[in-house]
């Protein structure tokens, strides 16, 4: 293959799409521009791409020449949407969608790297690349300036001997990292919060610990509800780090429960708060877009708090797209307990796409609701 992509052709879908919301940007393509030249010198199996949101790195250094791209995206929906693009852009395109681990980048020469907005993440990718890379890989780290801060080239320079950055081009940059320090390979933040071990890996959201919103829904949850046995478990939808699973076990040491989320980082540290506090037999982690794997009206119970942002961009569009999911999931009465930022007023699209909602519980910044399953 050789020529060049046209990134405008590129679509979200499955993610959200909406005007305003975009599948490439500028910070794609200085990433690519940078490491133009890396690239042509790269052999199979030598380059990897880490953050990818759409296909935009990936695709386009397929479309460039290279063979055997190895990936890594830690949204599922990501995956899907890189694979979607593929299929209809650059059907020719070879590559390996992985985890994050050495297996990702064992060998590899070049590393293009839409940079995460968490340093905790940034530190588990470099430090993945420092310790499995070929000693002369070469880092292309890039974003949009809005999005990134010194901190980053820190991040970097704590796995990396060399950190150089780019001059800034359509309000992006790239930080350009080489010749990887001996550092130790990623492992899960920990903490104790309320009797509860927390484990989490970067990236995944509030980190090791318990987010206000998160608190207040567990503060409210019912004491006792249908389910929550093998066939009809109780179900964390979009976990993040388990916290609302584990709960629910510990609370309930009968109950049966399924936790899902799309993020990598987030499956993997709630299966890590899951073993640290011996409940791995009793909760099912999962990585699923929506409930995808859940048939229609089987559940009697979801908790949910809801992400409202899609990639770096804030969306209304994102929540209801996960309520739409939980209403096939539940079954007539059924009871999705909900917890959101009082601003969003999500109240209206619950008792559109559920059922009747009710208000559980308010505090200044935050609202829990219950919706029953028409």
């Amino acid at each position: 293959m050789s020529g060049a992509l046209d990134l405008s052709l590129l679509r979200r879908w499955p993610d959200v799409e909406a005007p305003g919301l975009v599948a490439a940007d500028a910070a794609d393509l200085l990433i690519l521009d940078e490491s133009e030249s890396a690239r042509a010198g790269t052999g199979p199996d030598e380059l990897t791409v880490i953050g990818d949101a759409y296909g935009a790195l990936t695709l386009a250094a397929a479309t460039a020449g290279a063979t055997g791209i190895r990936v890594h995206q830690d949204p599922l929906t990501a995956e899907a949407a890189l694979a979607a693009n593929a299929e209809r852009l650059v059907p020719e395109a070879r590559f390996t969608s992985l985890p994050l681990d050495a297996a990702l980048v064992a060998g590899a020469r070049t590393v293009l790297l839409r940079l995460p907005r968490s340093l905790d993440a940034l530190a588990d990718i470099a430090a993945t690349i420092a310790t499995a890379a070929s000693p002369d890989v070469v880092v292309y780290a890039g974003g949009r300036v809005k999005h990134m801060s010194v901190a980053m080239n820190d991040v970097l320079r704590g796995a990396f001997e060399r950190v150089d950055v780019t001059h800034a081009r359509a309000k992006s940059r790239v930080l350009i990292a080489r010749t990887p320090r001996a550092v130790a390979p990623p492992a899960p933040r920990a903490a104790r919060v309320d009797g509860l071990e927390i484990r989490a890996f970067g990236g995944a959201f509030a980190g090791a610990r318990i987010d206000i919103g998160t608190r207040l829904l567990l503060a409210h949850l019912p004491p006792s509800a249908a389910g929550g046995t093998p066939e009809d478990p109780w179900i964390d939808f979009a976990c993040g780090t388990g916290v609302i699973a584990a709960t629910w076990a510990l609370r309930h040491p009968d109950a049966q429960v399924y936790a899902s989320d799309q993020s990598a980082a987030a499956v993997d540290s709630a299966n890590a708060t899951m073993h640290a506090n011996g409940l791995s037999d009793r909760v099912e982690v999962v990585r699923d877009d929506l409930l995808s794997r859940r048939a229609d009206s089987s559940a009697s119970l979801i908790a949910l708090n809801p992400p409202f942002h899609s990639g770096a961009a804030v969306s209304d569009r994102v929540a209801p797209r996960l309520f739409r999911d939980a209403a096939r999931v539940l079954r007539p009465g059924g009871e999705l307990w909900c917890v959101w930022n009082s601003t969003l007023r999500y109240r209206p699209e619950l008792e559109r796409i559920v059922g009747p909602t009710r208000q559980i519980a308010r505090d200044p910044k935050f609202t829990v609701t219950v919706s029953t399953r028409r």
